[in-house]
């Protein structure tokens, strides 16, 4: 299909980054002017009561309210489940807040709901973003979706594990990492690659993999080639070498969602698996050591290839509704200070957006893991989020793409179903819903 989506870095977003509490946060409000009061709506990204997002805005908000004392925040916390429906349903009543944490934006960005970066922050600030995550929140040449936290994904393995088979080099290609997952698997790992393709984030698992063989959802335009002839040999590859000799666990790829994968690999029952930053912390909680390496490329591409891996952010918009841009701007000049911006990367083990956080002792203090995957964020390709058909088009592929590796599959049907999908979706009678 030929709707261009992509700038010259394709760009974008998974809905979320952790796996989050299943409600929470302050009761429902209304629109209208309320003085001095900003409402803000944010995603929950704690996953039990202790870890809930409530510390951090509390402690942020009476901040700026100190610093700004005619100017009162109102959070309401929403779980990543609930919140874009929900400000989608505020924003239609006449209820929009002021400003939401949340996982997509282009929607908000085409009906001219939202305040561009330049109407609210300074230029230092605005040129502040990393590259790629700037280039994810342009929609229409004027960044709208600003980031506020980001990861990327590299190749995890169990150290201990790899040891027990006699594994001894991270896997770099394709063949290297079929041959550990042969030799995990003559020692009983019982997931010797984990492969999750279940509908909460195959999309993340799939570019993954189509990008280490040149392909991914868009051509060198910035088209959508989800049907691409790579990404066809990709899934036929995956398929051949490692789901029919059983080298994926138990469990069906498409039964198997990431938080699955990722509770499995802190059980120590997976050999391999991509992560971020979040899970090689747990892991060391736990005692387990873990390699970290960028994605093993296919042989076509050989060893000298460094294909992009996969980077994901959420976002910080800002609600034209209610009129209170200044006030708007005053507030995430202070958010996106390093210190609070940093202190909000650190509680969850992600990576701040911006480049003065990440590099400056205010900015954390990255650990080497997390400097690893900051490197690899900065050359990271991320998902058109940035297309207002993007969210119809990541469900056709998180809901499809495992039928593509089934015993018997037909790799080539199954996406081209995905691009018929994603065709319906960028029609123009489509996005103009």
């Amino acid at each position: 299909m030929r709707r261009k989506i992509f700038g010259p870095a394709a760009t974008a977003v998974v809905l979320g980054l952790l796996p989050q509490l299943s409600g929470c946060g302050g009761a429902a409000y209304g629109g209208g002017d309320d003085g001095g009061t900003l409402r803000l709506v944010a995603a929950e990204y704690g996953d039990t009561p202790a870890t809930s997002s409530k510390a951090y805005w509390d402690k942020v908000t009476g901040a700026f309210t100190e610093a700004n004392p005619g100017i009162k925040v109102e959070v309401r916390l929403l779980p990543w489940a609930d919140i874009d429906r929900e400000v989608s349903r505020m924003v239609g009543k006449g209820e929009a807040p002021d400003v939401a944490l949340m996982g997509s934006y282009s929607d908000f960005a085409a009906q001219g709901e939202l305040y561009s970066a330049e109407e609210l922050l300074t230029v230092g600030a605005e040129a502040n973003f990393l590259q790629p995550l700037a280039e994810a929140g342009t929609f229409d040449s004027r960044l709208y979706g600003l980031p506020f936290v980001a990861s990327s994904r590299l190749l995890f393995y169990n150290e201990a594990l790899f040891a027990k088979a006699g594994v001894k080099e991270a896997p770099r290609t394709w063949s290297d990492l079929k041959a550990a997952a042969k030799a995990l698997k003559d020692k009983g790992v019982k997931y010797p690659y984990a492969l999750p393709l279940g509908p909460e984030e195959a999309h993340a698992e799939a570019l993954i993999w189509e990008l280490s063989n040149g392909g991914g959802y868009a051509d060198s335009s910035g088209n959508y080639s989800l049907d691409s002839e790579k990404n066809v040999r990709t899934w036929q590859w995956v398929r051949d070498n490692l789901v029919t000799p059983g080298l994926v666990g138990p469990v069906p790829p498409s039964g198997t969602n990431r938080a699955d994968a990722f509770a499995a690999f802190l059980r120590g029952e997976v050999g391999m698996l991509n992560g971020y930053p979040s899970l090689a912390h747990e892991a060391a909680a736990k005692g387990i050591g873990v390699g970290t390496v960028a994605m093993p490329v296919s042989d076509s591409l050989g060893r000298e290839e460094s294909p992009p891996t996969v980077g994901v952010a959420d976002w910080m918009v800002a609600f034209k509704q209610n009129g209170k841009r200044e006030e708007i701007g005053r507030f995430l000049e202070f958010v996106y200070q390093d210190k609070n911006l940093s202190d909000f990367a650190s509680r969850y083990h992600l990576l701040p957006a911006t480049a003065s956080a990440a590099r400056t002792p205010a900015g954390g203090g990255l650990s080497r893991t997390d400097e690893d995957f900051l490197n690899a964020l900065r050359t990271a390709r991320l998902y058109p989020v940035n297309d207002p058909s993007w969210l119809a088009v990541s469900d056709a592929i998180k809901r499809n793409i495992g039928r593509a590796v089934e015993p018997g599959g037909d790799p080539k049907a199954v996406l081209e179903d995905i691009a018929d999908k994603a065709e319906e979706a960028s029609a123009p009678e489509a996005t103009a819903k």
